[in-house]
């Protein structure tokens, strides 16, 4: 296992974000010294990632060690194809500017949030999924090329980059504190269509856990690595909710057949998905294992938090 210094300076892209805030927590507690960057007023550095001169302009004069990209332009789960499109340019332009901007502050290590997604939409059968699988294929559709190429370009960025360490951390569906807040939400409303699974499952990891990969990822990962970061326990979308339903005393979320759902084109996309993916690679090479290997285990966790 690679071994890298302690207290390191980290600049973050996204710290505001919900994964930010639980990446900033990680990083901290690991001993690391974490600056956030991003567009509001509370950011240690205020810049757009999307505005590459004045991201340069704002980086001038700091030093960091590694810097982490773990900036989206999502607010919410995106329904529509639409929904993707500010956080795909974010993928591509914004991180061809982030490495700029990491390799002016004299940094050696770069880290990129991505998406299990990245290896396609649809059926990959009962097989898992491991990082020897290829990452970005063309998208059967336009729309899924779009998304895909934001995440496949992220990635070769990441890798290319001249004089740093690029790692990228390929990650399932998020869910736990701050983000299953919008389906608690929808359920007490009564407002999340859930069509059946049929056998069809998804990858998850819970968010704290996310955010400790990301610290063990600066520490110990490989440059030009990329780790897939899942729980052990795959689920359909449908089976997720119903977790979340019977955790916090919920009403199971409406079953609608799979066709109503069509006009939420990316929705429909990820619910006619089926993916099982091994994160045995990280586990060995990063020292990192999920605190909760299935959604039923944070989701008890976070109910018993409230």
């Amino acid at each position: 296992m690679t071994t890298n210094p302690s207290n390191q300076s980290i600049l973050l892209a996204g710290a505001s974000g919900v994964l930010g805030g639980h990446i900033t927590k990680a990083l901290t507690d690991a001993g690391h010294k974490v600056t956030a960057l991003g567009r509001g007023p509370g950011n240690g550095i205020s810049a757009d990632l999307m505005d590459r001169d004045g991201l340069l302009r704002a980086v001038d004069g700091h030093h960091f060690d590694t810097v982490v990209h773990a900036a989206t332009a999502l607010r919410k789960a995106p329904l529509r194809h639409r929904d993707m499109h500010a956080t795909n340019a974010l993928r591509i332009e914004g991180t061809a500017h982030l490495i700029e901007a990491a390799r002016a502050t004299g940094a050696r290590r770069f880290i990129a949030e991505s998406m299990v997604f990245g290896y396609g939409y649809g059926d990959f059968g009962p097989r898992p999924l491991t990082e020897d699988d290829p990452f970005g294929p063309r998208g059967t559709r336009p729309e899924l090329e779009k998304h895909i190429e934001g995440m496949r370009t992220k990635e070769q960025l990441t890798f290319a980059a001249p004089d740093l360490e690029g790692i990228a951390l390929r990650f399932g569906l998020f869910y736990g504190p701050g983000g299953t807040d919008a389906i608690l939400h929808m359920l007490r409303k009564r407002q999340l269509p859930a069509p059946d699974d049929h056998g069809r499952v998804l990858s998850w990891v819970e968010l704290t856990d996310a955010a400790r990969a990301v610290a063990a990822a600066v520490e110990h990962g490989r440059s030009g690595q990329a780790y897939n970061i899942t729980d052990r326990t795959p689920l359909g979308f449908r089976a997720h909710v119903l977790c979340v339903a019977r955790e916090f005393g919920l009403p199971k979320p409406i079953a609608l057949p799979l066709w109503t759902v069509r006009p939420m084109a990316y929705a429909h996309t990820m619910m006619t998905s089926s993916q099982r993916v091994s994160s045995a690679k990280a586990e060995r090479e990063l020292g990192w294992t999920p605190a909760y290997p299935s959604s039923h285990d944070g989701l008890a966790a976070l109910r018993a938090a409230r």
